[in-house]
């Protein structure tokens, strides 16, 4: 079992200051270490126009942006290399796992993915220029993998494939625009349907009002449909689908045969980190081994998270944190069941000529 850990960040401020604080604390971290090693096996190719991605992002959330030029400043890099690390928009992205359900109060999402690409950080932040504040784990800095917003919506995603790729934005920015720009899941859907697609993915988003819609989503469509769970696999646009469906189908099954004996939130969220209940997964070197299960309760706008398997979830009182009250812990510690280094706390999380 590997000790693990991530940070939590807190911020109240504009989009630039927050980028700027985030750019000081990465500037000589293991992340940025690790991620130059992992450019040069996998060789970017990023020539998109500054003002492409700007036009591009600023159409749904200005404010991120700013973040992205407060990251430039406090790291001293050139706009283009920022972009490539944390505009999220036309890179590419590997696949992934993920498993999501829905219930009467509840969203509960098992992350499933690679821990050289797990950053380790889970941010609070309230910004005074506009957007809406988010708690949540984050993916390439300004990305989340999934979160909740003032308002209590809440969004995940799950991997379909990377098949066809087209000119939009990738999975973690799609979720961070999701939950700066929209206050429920009909804004959300709205979103979806607009937005530029880089690769295919399903959003799940859910809110106070219990309504849970599964957005699927490629470069070549968008379909919407309601269901309170979601694995790796379309369910309308099934010709998108990859041909090897058995292990989604098996977390999907496992989920849908023990519903009837949940008797809510803790229950759910149970069933899902367990290992031995047939959702967790510890696929690490497949990329999709299951790093963190995030719990959210929109109504009481409150978040519970867990780093591994079998394990008590961390609550935070995210309408306590609005009104100014800190959150007192600096970490979230836990285990995961693999030798696998992550990219924030081991040397040598990057790919080799052969991995």
């Amino acid at each position: 079992m590997k000790q693990v850990h991530s940070e939590i960040l807190q911020f109240r401020g504009t989009h630039y200051d927050f980028g700027y604080i985030q750019g000081e604390q990465l500037k000589h971290s293991l992340t940025v270490k690790n991620r130059e090693k992992q450019w040069r096996v996998r060789k970017p190719r990023f020539i998109v126009k500054e003002s492409e991605v700007k036009q591009a992002i600023t159409r749904f959330a200005p404010g991120l942006w700013e973040e992205l030029k407060g990251l430039r400043d406090a790291l001293e890099w050139p706009m283009d290399r920022v972009m490539m690390e944390f505009g999220g928009y036309r890179i590419d992205y590997k696949k992934s796992g993920c498993s999501i359900m829905t219930g009467d109060g509840y969203f509960i999402r098992n992350y499933d993915y690679m821990p050289k690409t797990y950053e380790g950080r889970y941010s609070f932040f309230q910004p005074t220029d506009g957007g809406y504040a988010i708690a949540g784990p984050t993916q390439r800095i300004t990305g989340r993998m999934d979160g909740m917003n003032e308002h209590g919506l809440t969004m995940g995603y799950n991997f379909m494939h990377r098949k066809k790729p087209g000119d939009g934005f990738i999975c973690c920015m799609i979720g961070r625009l999701i939950l700066e720009s929209c206050a429920n899941v009909k804004e959300a859907v709205d979103m979806l349907k607009e937005i530029p697609h880089r690769h295919s993915f399903s959003y799940i988003v859910f809110d106070p009002s219990n309504q849970t819609y599964v957005i699927e989503a490629s470069p070549r469509g968008v379909e919407v449909r309601e269901s309170n769970v979601c694995t790796n696999h379309f369910e309308k646009m099934k010709k998108e689908n990859r041909n090897h469906l058995v292990d989604s189908m098996k977390r999907l099954d496992a989920i849908n045969e023990a519903r009837s004996r949940l008797h809510g939130a803790y229950d759910a969220f149970r069933l899902m980190n367990d290992t031995d209940r047939g959702v967790f997964s510890k696929q690490y070197s497949n990329w999709a081994g299951t790093i963190h299960t995030s719990g959210y309760l929109p109504k009481e706008l409150k978040a519970w998270f867990a780093l591994g398997g079998d394990q008590q979830p961390v609550e935070f009182d995210f309408k306590k944190w609005l009104a100014g009250e800190d959150i007192s812990d600096e970490v979230i510690t836990g285990e995961v069941d693999t030798d696998i280094p992550f990219v924030h706390m081991d040397e040598g999380a990057y790919w080799t000529g052969r991995k």
